[in-house]
Parts: structure tokens; C-alpha cells; sequence
């Protein structure tokens, strides 16, 4: 059975990161409303089972609860705490369940929690968060078709879902970490801190992708020296303060909020080269400070591609164009019209 999983953050898109940029504010109906779109999309690719994750706004339950989909459809309830963790038992769950393809609304946080729990997933991740890289910003219409199709079987994971880089992290007598994008070390900031990065405290960053079209961190590599998606290397940029000299380098960090940097150096990054640093300081992943270094405490980064596999769509639905996958289809009737059979959970 093609089963396709839902996991959304409802937090995404509406954090205090707006009242430091100008970014806009992703409502509650919005994100229903794309939800909605994707089941469609999915049950019209052929999708025969749809997981969705339960939690108290409702999100998902209430964009698919009324469509008349000839689709399974299954509600997923796990223990709710408002968090990351919220993100981590719907995936455990959805990957019990038999999951084949997730397709996660959010922001590059909210795919790295997915990763970090399920690494081998085959995701669509769609954008609904502040500073984004990771995931696709395209319709979700389009986005639920691609991933139906792969879900259902009727285009290969293997063929449109290449392998993601990541920064893998390895400190000294702790747990490793990852992140999908970014990885920054900063000196002089504090952990939780939701405000935009502030130059002086920035010292080394790591980059899976730097995009000179992107907001955040990726353009302070983006604009020096890119890298995208399907390049087999990395991006280091080291800084340092206006007395140490360096070029200064203007680059968005946020929608609609620039800031100047000084920066030392920059090179690329072979795939598994090692990067060492030591604290204290403390790093950030993918736009959130999480992880604190005592002082003396080594840390090495080093950008791999093992990472998800990420459907890209463009290519999904090129060969479904090559492949007449959606031809000679049963009559579509749209579930409007209330005449096609289903229900929800």
C-alpha cells in the first residue's frame, strides 16, 4: 500500500523571529490549506493511504477531516509537549505505521528534527518557516503529486530522491549532532537565543549550501563562493572583528534585514574534510543555538552526503510526463463534488 505521511510544525512561520526581520507571518489556515492541497494532489498520483498527525490546533485533521478522497486516511496521535519532540514521536510513529514518503511543512529546523530521527526518510519538505534552504518553496499541489507518485510506487525513490549533504558534528564526550545547511560557531552568545546572528560573535561557518539567492546563513558563503544541492563539496567561512581587518561582506540574514560581516577567509570543503574547533563558544544548527562547548572542549564538523533522500519534484514529474503516468487514469471527480467515496480517521 503507497502510504504517504504528513508531519507539520504549527509553529513554524509565526515564532519572535518576525518582530526582529520583516518576514511574514504563516497563519493556521494557510498551512490547512496547503495540507489540503497535498492530499489531493497525493490521492490524485495515486496515493492509497495518507497518515496524519494529530495535535491540538488541528492542522492536519481539519484540512483533510471533510475531503472526499477514495483514500485511507489515519490518524496518528502521539504525546504533545509543543516542541521538537512533538516532530519526533509523529515520525517514530508515522515510521511504524509502514511510512514510505514524508512530506514536511516547516522550516530547515523542523526537517532536521525529522532527520535526525528517521536519517534514511525520503522527504518533500515544503517551507513554512522564517530563514529556509532546505525545503522546496513550489506549490504544494505540485509537491503532493511528486511525492504521491513515489509513495505509490509508480516512480522510484532511487530515480528523483538523491541523497541530502549534512554537517556532521562530533564533540568531545558527547552525543553527535547534525544539521542540514548550517553549522555556526559563535563566541559570546547564549543558547535559545531566537534573535538574528550578530556578526561579532560569529567565528567559523559550515555550509552544505551556500546560495547567493537565499536568506540566513547560506549567503555569507553564497555570496563568496556558492555551492547547491547536487555540488559534492562544502563551504567554510571564517570571520573576524574590524580590528583584525578582513573584507566586509553585506549579506541578508533575514528577510529584509541585512548585516555587514568581516570575513577572514573562505575556501570550499572536500566531502568528509575535517573542520576542528574548540570552546568555549557555542554552536548554532540551521539557524538555533543548541549546542554549548566548555572551555577546551574540541569539536569537529565535517559535511558528508548522507543525508534524507529529497524528492526532487521538477525531475519526479518530468519522467511522469516521459512515462504517461497520468494517462489513461480512471475519471477524475473532484471532491467538491462530494460524489467520490472515502472518509477521514
Amino acid at each position: 500500500m503507497g502510504t504517504l505521511g504528513i508531519v507539520v510544525n504549527p509553529l513554524s512561520g509565526r515564532d519572535s523571529r518576525r518582530l526582529t526581520a520583516r518576514a511574514d507571518t504563516v497563519s493556521h489556515e494557510s498551512k490547512r490549506n496547503q495540507i489540503a492541497r497535498i492530499a489531493v494532489a497525493a490521492a490524485a498520483a495515486g496515493c492509497e493511504r495518507l497518515l496524519i498527525p494529530w495535535e491540538p490546533r488541528r492542522l492536519a485533521i481539519a484540512a483533510v477531516e471533510h475531503l472526499q478522497l477514495d483514500v485511507a486516511m489515519e490518524e496518528v496521535r502521539t504525546p504533545i509537549e509543543h516542541n521538537a519532540r512533538d516532530t519526533v514521536a509523529a515520525v517514530r510513529a508515522m515510521r511504524e505505521r509502514g511510512c514510505e514518503v514524508l512530506v514536511v511543512l516547516g522550516g530547515d529546523g523542523t526537517s532536521r528534527a525529522v532527520t535526525k530521527t528517521w536519517p534514511d526518510a525520503v522527504l518533500m519538505p515544503l517551507s513554512t518557516g522564517t530563514n529556509n534552504v532546505f525545503p522546496w518553496w513550489i506549490e504544494p499541489t505540485v509537491a503532493g503529486l511528486a511525492a504521491g507518485l513515489v509513495a505509490a510506487g509508480r516512480i522510484p525513490a532511487a530515480e528523483v530522491a538523491p541523497r541530502a549533504k549534512i554537517v556532521e558534528l562530533a564533540i568531545e564526550g558527547e552525543d553527535p549532532d547534525l544539521a542540514l545547511i548550517d553549522a555556526l560557531l559563535l563566541r559570546g552568545d547564549r543558547i535559545g537565543n531566537l534573535g538574528p546572528f550578530e556578526p561579532k560573535f560569529m567565528e567559523t561557518l559550515i555550509l552544505t549550501r551556500a546560495e547567493p539567492d537565499a536568506v540566513g546563513m547560506s549567503p555569507l558563503g553564497g555570496l563568496l563562493c556558492p555551492t547547491g544541492f547536487a555540488d559534492d563539496f562544502g563551504v567554510r567561512v571564517d570571520f573576524c572583528d574590524h580590528q583584525a581587518g578582513g573584507r566586509l561582506l553585506r549579506a541578508p540574514v533575514s528577510p529584509g534585514l541585512f548585516r555587514s560581516a568581516h570575513i577572514r577567509g573562505h575556501r570550499r570543503l572536500a566531502l568528509g574534510e575535517n573542520t576542528f574547533v574548540e570552546g568555549p563558544g557555542i554552536i548554532a544548527f540551521d539557524g538555533d543555538r543548541e549546542r554549548a562547548l566548555a572551555a577546551g572542549q574540541g569539536a569537529t564538523f565535517k559535511v558528508t552526503r548522507s543525508g534524507p533522500r529529497v524528492i526532487d519534484p521538477h525531475l519526479a514529474l518530468g519522467l511522469a510526463a516521459e512515462r504517461g503516468l497520468m494517462l489513461d487514469l480512471p475519471h477524475w471527480t473532484d471532491p467538491y463534488d462530494g460524489s467520490v467515496g472515502g472518509g477521514c480517521c
